[in-house]
């Protein structure tokens, strides 16, 4: 069993604040942490290396050099291999030229650890929630997919997996090699362990360039192949406070809350 998953460095949003004069983010001194839906991706591998423990775990990051933090808390938790995508061509990208480069990039590892018989992301990232780049990599790669995933079970060549829907949970098997996106389960992500912790400070991690993906298209890569234009961010001004509605009885507020809607024209 052969499986990647995919990480993403992302600031902290708890530390978070914006720049009130220039309506920026403030990222000097920001602490940036593993994306937890990363995490879940990452747990989920986990838990099928501990059913299977010959199986591999690879993990794969797009972003500048202190990304690399990131892939070694992974090393620390669970992974065996860890490489990092960057370079200078790259930046700017948006989720399609971002999913692409990966895209290409699995290919590239692949060559290196074998193919993959799952590929592992977070639903979203949580400093962009656009939940794409998952769904973007398996097209461009011709995988099935299941977003939304809450469990995995390997079981022959196929993956049982658990989807959340809107009315509960489907359960949904996968031919692989597939590609899945998780959202937050019911567990979290393992602690690392010392031994551990200390083999992933030591271990070294190497760099893909474009360079290295020679196969890739530079047109759709960075800026260049980002369709997406950001043309204005902006701050919502904060608006006063609401009605507080404290009445003797709930029949009495619920009355009093329906008058003050139908006087607004909401109702």
């Amino acid at each position: 069993m052969n499986m990647l998953v995919c990480v993403k460095q992302v600031p902290d949003t708890t530390e978070i604040k914006i720049d009130p004069v220039t309506n920026t983010l403030i990222r000097a001194g920001v602490p940036s942490i593993l994306n937890p839906f990363d995490g879940y991706a990452l747990e989920a591998a986990a838990r099928i290396k501990d059913v299977d423990p010959s199986a591999k775990i690879v993990v794969l990051s797009m972003g500048p050099e202190q990304a690399k933090s990131v892939l070694k808390e992974s090393l620390a938790i669970a992974a065996d291999k860890a490489y990092l995508v960057s370079d200078r061509v790259f930046g700017g990208s948006d989720t399609l030229a971002t999913s692409y480069t990966i895209s290409e990039s699995i290919k590239k590892v692949e060559e290196l650890e074998g193919k993959f018989d799952i590929i592992f992301c977070g639903k979203q990232a949580i400093d962009g929630d656009t939940a794409q780049v998952g769904p973007e990599i398996a097209e461009h790669l011709g995988l099935p997919q299941v977003t939304y995933s809450l469990e995995a079970e390997v079981n022959g060549d196929t993956v049982k997996v658990k989807k959340e829907v809107g009315e509960g949970v489907e359960v949904i098997a996968v031919r692989m090699p597939c590609l899945l996106t998780f959202t937050k389960p019911a567990w979290d992500l393992r602690y690392p362990t010392i031994k551990r912790k200390i083999a992933a400070n030591r271990a070294g991690i190497p760099t893909l360039t474009a360079a290295d993906l020679t196969a890739i298209d530079r047109t759709r890569a960075g800026l260049k192949g980002s369709p997406t234009k950001v043309k204005k961010t902006f701050v919502p001004q904060k608006k006063s406070g609401g009605v507080k509605i404290r009445e003797e009885t709930s029949e009495a507020s619920a009355k009093r809350l329906f008058g003050l809607l139908n006087e607004a024209g909401i109702i």
